[in-house]
């Protein structure tokens, strides 16, 4: 990829990522390899939970096991490894790096279970013919063999998420990484185009070939990602050698350096709380439409349209975000969802009230996440980035395990899809006041200009 030690390197301009150096063909190279793994990544993540829900819905799931199967019991999976694979990670020290070896093994069990996923019902069916069970019905078996295929695919897709964000974090040059983050979203945001302007209104009825086609793409371009991108050279692992083979030694130092610093509790709260707002209307909206009588198709065009507007503005919110800091650009977007909630839960009346208000949240949400991208980058120490990130996906998980399907539960009794708009509403308000105070506490620290991030070794009871 044109990385070369700073000894010998050309005398053109330069970037630097830790112990890597690159040129300007270095850093294309770079952006090429990873934004095809953000475009394999973002065609599962894009269309693989779609398509669950509406297969969900076809066999009988209520709107409760939609979201537990969706949200609760990923969330309780990513409790139990997601602090193991994250520590093990950041202290890894190999051949290939300390990240490629766990997306190298974990994307094969994702593949896996889309795999799972594809001939579900048609297994399910065949079991409940051949077995004549009476105390279940065959929906029941379907919802259940789902289940186990859907755990298999999120155990993969869990370890992958959290170590491709790490792998960025540690080969792409800091003064770049809003900029990539922002075609991180151009090609994130043209898969979604692609998938719901020309193949969601067949997911309903070809999801088989649906599952393994997205499946197999997957697997072919994390794999190539894998085999081309090379890490650098890390510094030693930030522990003591006694402690490297002693699983409790490792989970006390973990849980110290992880939940004794108030600022860092402060960014995991508000962190957590900002990826719970979208939650409401992207999980339930597809269900909205059929109360307000809109066409599958419409919704997935209307989501396409979200996309290219969305598009056009991300390179511009990436530069925006490098020059004013993602936590302030955050603050003010958060305030104009909560507002955009609030209108659409009170005003939408029929297709083009919902569309909309789909629109403005897919737009608002997708400018929230573009401008705070690289918000955990800049604010974690990279020594332990990972371990940081996955003690905000503990918080995180915890949370979403009891809000979502709550808010499901709710829908469930009352009804009333339109909750999701009020719901959006109430949590964007709460977020944007800890992103407030997550800002003055930066500031504290040195600000947009002078930030440095504490280290365990330094908090007050380090020693």
């Amino acid at each position: 990829m044109n990385t070369h030690s700073a000894e010998g390197a050309p005398a053109c301009r330069q970037w630097r990522a830790g112990t890597l150096t690159y040129t300007f063909a270095g850093i294309v190279a770079l952006f090429f390899l990873l934004l095809a793994g953000d475009f394999v990544w973002s065609l599962r993540e894009r269309s693989v939970g779609v398509i669950t829900q509406l297969l969900l819905k076809q066999h009988g799931a209520s709107d409760f096991l939609v979201g537990l199967y969706l949200v609760a019991l990923p969330g309780v999976l990513g409790l139990l490894i997601g602090p193991v694979i994250s520590y093990r990670s950041d202290r890894h020290r190999g051949r290939w790096g300390r990240r490629i070896p766990y997306l190298f093994f974990s994307t094969p069990i994702a593949f896996l279970g889309m795999v799972g996923m594809a001939f579900t019902p048609w297994l399910g069916s065949c079991l409940h013919r051949i077995s004549g069970l009476q105390g279940i019905s065959e929906n029941q078996l379907i919802l259940t063999l789902f289940g186990v295929s859907w755990m298999l695919f999120e155990f993969g897709v869990f370890i992958g998420n959290a170590i491709f964000t790490a792998l960025i974090n540690d080969v792409v040059p800091r003064e770049l990484i809003g900029r990539f983050f922002g075609l991180f979203r151009i090609v994130s945001l043209a898969t979604g185009i692609i998938f719901n302007a020309w193949f969601l209104g067949y997911a309903e009825t070809h999801y088989m070939m649906l599952f393994l086609t997205v499946g197999g793409i997957y697997l072919i371009g994390f794999m190539v990602m894998c085999f081309r991108v090379k890490e650098g050279e890390y510094p030693p692992p930030p522990e003591q050698p006694e402690q490297r083979h002693s699983p409790l030694a490792a989970a006390g130092t973990y849980l110290r350096e992880s939940f004794t610093s108030g600022y860092y509790l402060l960014i995991f709260i508000a962190v957590t709380l900002a990826a719970i707002v979208f939650m409401p209307v992207n999980t339930y909206s597809i269900f909205f439409i059929g109360e307000l009588n809109v066409p599958l198709d419409h919704f997935g065009k209307y989501i396409a349209a979200s996309y290219v507007v969305s598009i056009v503005l991300s390179y511009p919110l990436g530069v925006l975000a490098d020059r004013f800091h993602p936590l302030r650009c955050g603050i003010t977007v958060m305030l104009l969802y909560g507002i955009s909630c609030l209108v659409s839960g009170i005003f939408i009346r029929g297709e083009a009230g919902f569309a909309a208000a789909l629109i403005a949240h897919t737009v608002l949400s997708g400018t929230y996440f573009t401008l705070t991208a690289s918000l955990l980058l800049r604010l974690f120490p990279q020594s332990r980035f990972a371990q940081y990130q996955s003690a905000q996906g503990i918080l995180g998980t915890l949370a979403m395990i009891f809000v979502v399907p709550l808010i499901g539960k709710l829908i469930d009794l009352s009804g009333n899809y339109r909750l999701i708009f009020y719901a959006g509403a109430l949590l964007a308000l709460l977020t944007a006041m800890l992103l407030f105070a997550c800002y003055r506490r930066f500031r504290q620290y040195g600000g947009p200009d002078h930030y440095t991030p504490p280290e365990p070794e330094n908090f007050p009871n380090a020693h």
